[in-house]
């Protein structure tokens, strides 16, 4: 896949209070609300509003203040710093043993709409100031040196009751009068990680948010590869996860559902093999497909590669470890696989690839049109208006998920189709402190979502805006994400 470096023509206008907005037959139908903020001791946040371009809107919003301090955690034979009681309960004679106090602290991991409530405990030594974490760190060299692990922590981070403070970046765009569309790009190929930056510009987007999770556990060159569905200009770049969130974009339609997707391999004989996964590495007797946009070689794993071009004739059957030449698609097969690719895929014969889409929400089947993108999320927050947090579908149904903050990137959809995005920044004592998911889905609720789904967050959540990085990533510099979804002026 080239990449196009095109010049973005449009500049930002200059920031303007939102209370000085008149009413006007412009004025957009999705509005910033006047309440008070949803989060905290709730009181009225600051902000200010920049207007994109026609239908959108940013509104730099901050609330709340820092009056959290620091702890030091111990942490369990686990490694992680909660457990059951009987074991925190050991840790706390363990601590007191080496001469520091203790404190038994009790967690409730709020339930979800799939999971239930959770209880666990930590062990925690002392409190400092937000200016005293030196001292924090020095009880965790003491600790260390009577060979107990822990770690300093911030208390603003645990999900409790907190005073703040939030620093978020909202787009909203107005179904009724924005003009261009929406898009999902995975920048110059699905293996490579690229910053929201350069796909923003790349596309020459207005607006720009990263996408969904990708995956850190396969080959490093592989890391781009999103972990969950992936349509781009109506091409499936990477099979869905059952079940999980996502988010369809056509035109500038955004609609938040659960997808799965089946893909079969058809050979000419009339045989049939699913199609285990797309753009990915292989697994021992496995059936991958890949496309001219995955950007790197299929695996060198001993498999075999069958090399289709666009209707499905076979050009070659080779050995694996080579590149996806452009117009073509390469079903590589391992083991089992390979051996059904030897019975039913010759040179000069057909494999036709199926690719079925359906929409869990309407029962219906989506077509891959050229207009059409996917975006998988990682959990539901909103459905219907309530707060609906899938959790445990999704895969993100521990303490660390559920009840502790994080960066946050957030997409949600209102009554009348318009498309609110956001960023809360967090990990940055005294500045931000992110959200939960259940503060995430209060959050989008005052916004005025209906449907509303959290994406990739943490160190990943990034926000452009006419090229410009609007939120501030708590990695200190943007990181490289596998997808982003882009809003294109046309």
């Amino acid at each position: 896949m080239s990449r196009r470096t095109l010049a973005v023509g449009l500049s930002m206008a200059a920031a303007l209070t939102a209370t000085a907005v008149p009413a006007s037959a412009d004025q957009l139908s999705v509005n910033f609300p006047s309440g008070r903020f949803p989060l905290g001791a709730r009181e009225a946040p600051t902000k200010t509003q920049t207007s994109v371009t026609q239908g959108i809107d940013l509104y730099d919003v901050k609330a709340g203040s820092a009056t959290d301090g620091y702890t030091v955690s111990v942490l369990m034979p686990s490694g992680r710093d909660y457990g059951m009681r009987s074991t925190a309960e050991a840790k706390v004679a363990e601590v007191e043993a080496a001469g520091e106090t203790a404190t038994l602290q009790e967690f409730v991991r709020p339930a979800v709409a799939d999971a239930p409530v959770q209880v666990v405990y930590m062990v925690r030594v002392g409190t400092w100031s937000l200016k005293e974490k030196d001292k924090a760190a020095e009880t965790v060299k003491k600790l260390k040196d009577a060979g107990i692990k822990s770690k300093v922590d911030y208390l603003g981070d645990d999900g409790l009751k907190t005073s703040g403070p939030w620093d978020a970046k909202v787009v909203m765009i107005d179904a009724r009068t924005f003009r261009g569309s929406y898009a999902a790009t995975l920048g110059t190929s699905v293996a490579k990680r690229e910053t929201v930056s350069a796909m923003a510009k790349d596309r020459n987007a207005v607006v720009a948010v990263n996408g969904g999770f990708f995956n850190i556990h396969t080959a490093k060159n592989l890391r781009g590869e999103p972990v969950g569905l992936s349509v781009v200009g109506g091409k499936l770049l990477s099979d869905a996860v059952p079940g999980r969130s996502a988010v369809v974009l056509k035109g500038r339609t955004a609609h938040i559902t659960e997808i799965t997707s089946t893909v079969t391999a058809i050979s000419q004989d009339g045989g049939k093999l699913v199609v285990n996964g797309v753009n990915r590495a292989a697994a021992t007797d496995e059936l991958v497909l890949y496309t001219e946009e995955y950007g790197a070689k299929t695996p060198a794993d001993g498999g075999s590669d069958v090399v289709l071009d666009a209707k499905g004739k076979i050009t070659a059957v080779r050995a694996p470890g080579a590149a996806i030449a452009a117009g073509t698609r390469v079903l590589h097969g391992s083991g089992t696989a390979a051996d059904w690719l030897s019975e039913h895929a010759q040179e000069g014969g057909t494999v036709q690839v199926d690719t079925k889409l359906k929409d869990l929400r309407t029962h219906k089947s989506i077509k891959l049109t050229p207009d059409l993108s996917i975006i998988a999320g990682s959990v539901g927050l909103v459905r219907n208006g309530h707060v609906t947090i899938t959790a445990k579908r999704d895969g993100q149904d521990s303490v660390n998920m559920i009840l502790r903050r994080h960066p946050r990137t957030l997409l949600g959809t209102t009554k009348n189709g318009s498309l609110i995005l956001a960023t809360i920044d967090g990990r940055q004592p005294g500045v931000t402190i992110g959200a939960n998911f259940t503060e995430a889905a209060q959050f989008m609720r005052w916004l005025g979502a209906t449907q509303a789904i959290n994406l990739d967050g943490g160190g990943s959540s990034a926000m452009v805006v006419n090229n410009k990085l609007v939120n501030r990533p708590s990695d200190g510099v943007e990181r490289g994400v596998g997808d982003a979804l882009v809003v294109l002026p046309k």
